[in-house]
């Protein structure tokens, strides 16, 4: 008597108008929980055999079209019982499940010999930098500490002069292939050769300097060229400035990052520079002309008569070069004006002469609004 066979869109759980993902997701939910090297229930291998078959259908869009149309009678001897699970290797997506059970080898396929040689490892290098180098940019030299190829052996890790065998056990390849048998068929694992460890060569003689690893630590001189304008978040790679590479790898990358030393006036925003410029009342009151210092020397601004605290003079062209760009900001001078902590008697006298003859109320408009908002925040 024959079985009907049930629905496949029944078998993955999953109505008829699922995506790909959908289906995929369904069928490996079930490979796992049916797959007979996990499961040890009595009909689970039908089961697994059955998920299989529905799935290798719905995941072929003619197939999946002819069973929608006519089902099971559509796929002719394409479904038929274990013509369905012979396939199993070209299943989209079931690679995945096999590395889970069996470490990285597809089932009913071969795996591509992977190359022993591995790529060294990135560095990140921290550099302190001046404020001036970080505005103009500079050229310097530093110093790190990194793995290198032995420079005795040159990464050989023979002792120069001496033989090495090519490994008769994996026949120089650095790699071992195992082929395994499960219920569904022949399954092969590729790994690093133990006797070689990968490299395919028999060292007889190790190298005195590096004890056959091939690499040793070394200090290294590097110079760099720092970009202007470059800010604390910058970063510079320096290609293959890395670790050296394992058999023969490719080297690593150097990172370097920038640490600004603070400056000893100026403080910098984005590309403008800011300065804080103290003043006294006389020159406030009635205005004067002073030179403020910058990063390309000495430059003459003008305060005009009644200048109060806070305001911010622009000096165009005295900031920061633009790291992705022509431009560079300004210098923006901040005035403080200062007011004197103590006085001699002949400048209290002058000061009180000229308190008799200034107001006691504000007469500026300005002022008296920005004296309103003053008292209004401690009333409110």
């Amino acid at each position: 008597m024959t079985t009907q066979k049930r629905d496949y869109y029944e078998v993955l759980g999953v109505p008829r108008s699922s995506s790909d993902d959908d289906l995929k997701k369904a069928f490996r939910k079930l490979a796992f929980k049916y797959h007979p090297d996990r499961n040890k229930e009595a009909g689970a291998e039908d089961k697994f055999k059955e998920v299989n078959e529905a799935y290798q259908v719905l995941s072929d869009k003619e197939k999946r079209a002819q069973y929608d149309r006519f089902g099971h009678a559509g796929l002719g001897s394409a479904s038929g019982g274990n013509g369905g699970f012979s396939g199993f290797g070209d299943v989209s997506g079931f690679g995945d499940i096999f590395d889970s059970f069996f470490g990285g080898s597809g089932f009913g396929r071969s795996s591509n010999s992977r190359s022993s040689a591995r790529r060294g490892s990135d560095l990140q290098y921290t550099m302190s930098v001046e404020f001036e180098e970080a505005i103009f940019g500079a050229e310097k030299e530093f110093q790190i500490h990194r793995t290198e190829s032995c420079s005795r052996c040159r990464g050989s890790k023979s002792e120069p002069g001496s033989s090495i065998a090519t490994c008769g056990t994996c026949q120089g390849s650095g790699q071992v292939r195992k082929a395994q048998q499960s219920v569904f068929g022949q399954f092969v694992q590729v790994g690093d050769c133990s006797k070689c460890r990968g490299s395919g060569k028999i060292i007889s003689d190790p190298c005195a300097s590096c004890n056959g690893q091939g690499r040793e630590r070394k200090n290294r001189k590097l110079a760099i060229t720092i970009p202007a304008g470059i800010e604390e978040d910058t970063q510079v790679r320096l290609t293959g400035e890395g670790e050296h590479g394992i058999n023969g790898g490719p080297p690593g990358d150097l990172y370097v990052a920038f640490k600004i030393n603070d400056h000893e006036y100026f403080v910098r925003d984005g590309i403008n520079i800011k300065y804080r410029l103290a003043i006294n009342i006389a020159q406030a009151s009635l205005g004067t002309k002073i030179e403020v210092p910058t990063l390309d020397g000495a430059h003459e601004i003008e305060i005009p008569p009644g200048t109060q605290t806070g305001r911010i003079f622009r000096v165009r062209g005295r900031g920061v070069a633009q790291l992705r760009g022509d431009r560079r900001g300004d210098l923006l001078v901040l005035i403080d004006v200062r007011i004197p902590k103590k006085l001699d008697s002949k400048q209290e006298e002058l000061m009180t002469e000229l308190a008799k003859s200034l107001p006691d109320v504000f007469d500026d408009e300005e002022d008296r609004g920005i004296f309103d908002k003053f008292r209004s925040a401690f009333t409110n």
